[in-house]
């Protein structure tokens, strides 16, 4: 059969019972990401400690190190934070969204590609987030409060692997090569070039979805050349940046650009405006005359030159990032050291633009001590929420260890979870490994967390499998697009989107046809899934 009954045994339930605590913490008590993570850490904790045989030592351990491993999410959440603070306190995100306001007034299908998958994608490559920058200038344009809320939220879904610099599959290959082995590991590059793959295809569909959202099918049909050239340009700069690791974390950037870019000569081609500054008010009109616009973007731009300088010279790129991996020893229960990479990874980047774009924003004093406050206020839960599920996704995989002995004395939560999932969809897996991923991105709110907490699992069940190399690394693609695609149902998501405009309540509104285009686009990446390993010559396992 390609579907067996998973045998409900006492290792599967226990293993289910925390995820199953997490739902019903987010879904029937409503309660925040972090809230629900620290509940989560709990119940999966003393799962371990009594249903794994599983030293409270290790426990510790395994949180401390899925803290560590978090960094490269959570500090830069941390930082782009404080970067986002201080453009807000001095105007530079206010003459920011000016300048959004006058682009492609005159043809709505550019107009969504640029700002919502081309701006959004650059904005969340860099730290900022779309989802409360952009609602307000969508209201502003003149769309309704359901579209401002909506496209923010899908727009850069298909991108969401190369947000934060790249974090998300940054992490993926540190939990990756570290499954593998030493001798046996990936470069970013290898990934890369599987993950790519699924962009044009998701970029597209994602397109036709904000599309249908705005106008429906009159909309699809005045907007389909717009939306087929974004997914084109997509994969043409990603298929590019992907064969080299020290471009791979710059995919979000360059496709953001490159989307802009290919928009505006679009417009310039076949007559329009692509900017139109009679939209502006008086005082809008006084407020960008008293602040220049590269002034405004200047954080942004000194970041993405230091994360160029860093990257593209190969031997800078491969000091920072192979030789200065500045590790953590002694922490983890299996003595493998955590590299963190500091002074490679975005998020010590981001800090330093920061300051570097202090003389050029010239904050006062009261600003910079607002920023401060802004910043004391908004980061400690995201940051929190960020980390917490990288320390549950450590104990599944370090459940059942035991430090005397240097080996598991009962197979962790993971291993459950895979031998069960090899039984249960044996040839349909790669069907079903996006909607895990999709699951997942609902439960944690990320996929970077997805990924932390579900790629060991969907590794090892691609490896019960008989998978290769190359069959782990699709279906862990396809679960990390499923993670994407969960933002536009994110109820945090979608709330922070309503809360930019005053208007919370108006989220429920949105997440019912969210929901619908969010199952659709994920059995798009399921199918695509499948056709990646029929093509590598993997097809239905049995």
């Amino acid at each position: 059969m390609l579907l067996e009954v998973i045998p409900l045994t006492l290792p599967l339930l226990l293993t289910l019972l925390p995820i199953v605590v997490i739902l019903v913490m987010l879904l029937v008590f409503r309660k925040a990401a972090d809230v629900s993570g620290i509940i989560g850490w709990l119940a999966i904790s003393v799962v371990a400690w009594l249903g794994f045989q599983t030293a409270p030592e290790v426990i510790l351990r395994s949180t401390a190190a899925g803290f560590i491993r978090s960094f490269s999410v959570s500090l830069i959440v941390a930082t782009s934070l404080l970067q986002m603070a201080l453009m807000e306190k001095t105007g530079a995100l206010r003459r920011i969204t000016i300048f959004i306001r006058t682009i492609a007034s005159d043809n709505r299908a550019v107009q969504i590609m640029m700002i919502n998958i081309g701006f959004g994608t650059l904005m969340v490559a860099v730290g900022a987030t779309p989802v409360s920058i952009l609602p307000p200038i969508l209201l502003a344009m003149g769309y309704s409060t359901y579209v401002a809320i909506a496209l923010p939220a899908i727009g850069y879904d298909s991108l969401c692997t190369y947000a934060l610099l790249g974090a998300p599959i940054v992490v993926f290959v540190d939990i990756a090569n570290s499954f593998l082995g030493k001798g046996n590991e990936i470069a970013l590059h290898q990934a890369g070039m599987v993950f790519y793959m699924f962009l044009p295809v998701v970029s597209t569909m994602i397109g036709f979805c904000m599309l249908w959202i705005v106008g429906k099918w009159q909309a699809i049909r005045d907007g389909w050349l717009p939306c087929l050239l974004t997914g084109a340009v997509i994969g043409v700069v990603a298929r590019f940046t992907n064969q080299y690791d020290n471009l791979v974390v710059l995919t979000g950037v360059l496709c953001g650009i490159a989307v802009i870019a290919a928009m505006a000569a679009y417009l310039v081609v076949t007559g329009g405006k692509v900017i139109d500054r009679s939209l502006l008010s008086a005082e809008e009109r006084e407020f960008a005359a008293a602040m220049p616009l590269w002034r405004a973007f200047m954080p942004w731009t000194l970041l993405v030159i230091l994360i160029l300088v860093l990257n593209v010279p190969q031997d800078l790129f491969s000091w920072l990032y192979r030789t200065m991996k500045l590790p953590i020893a002694g922490l983890t229960a299996d003595g493998k050291p955590l590299d963190t990479r500091a002074l490679w990874q975005a998020y010590t980047w981001i800090l330093v633009s920061t300051i570097l774009a202090v003389p050029f924003l010239k904050p006062t004093g009261e600003q910079l001590r607002e920023t401060v406050r802004t910043w004391v206020r908004r980061a400690p839960r995201p940051v929190f929420a960020a980390a917490v599920f990288f320390a549950i996704g450590e104990i599944m995989n370090m459940a059942g260890y035991d430090m005397a002995a240097g080996r598991f004395v009962v197979p962790s939560m993971v291993t459950v979870l895979a031998d069960s999932s090899a039984l249960a969809f044996q040839g349909m897996y790669g069907e079903v490994v996006a909607f895990i991923g999709l699951f997942g991105g609902f439960i944690t709110g990320s996929e970077a967390s997805t990924i932390a907490m579900f790629a060991k699992y969907t590794m090892t069940t691609a490896k019960n499998l008989d998978m290769p190399l190359s069959g782990l690394i699709i279906v862990t693609a396809g679960l990390a697009f499923g993670g994407g695609l969960a933002s536009v149902i994110s109820p945090a998501k979608l709330q922070n989107a309503a809360a930019a405009i005053d208007r919370i309540g108006e989220e429920g509104k949105v997440i019912r046809i969210a929901f619908v285009f969010a199952l659709l686009l994920t059995l798009v990446t399921s199918l695509f899934v499948v056709v990646l390993l029929t093509v590598n010559g993997m097809g239905r396992v049995s």
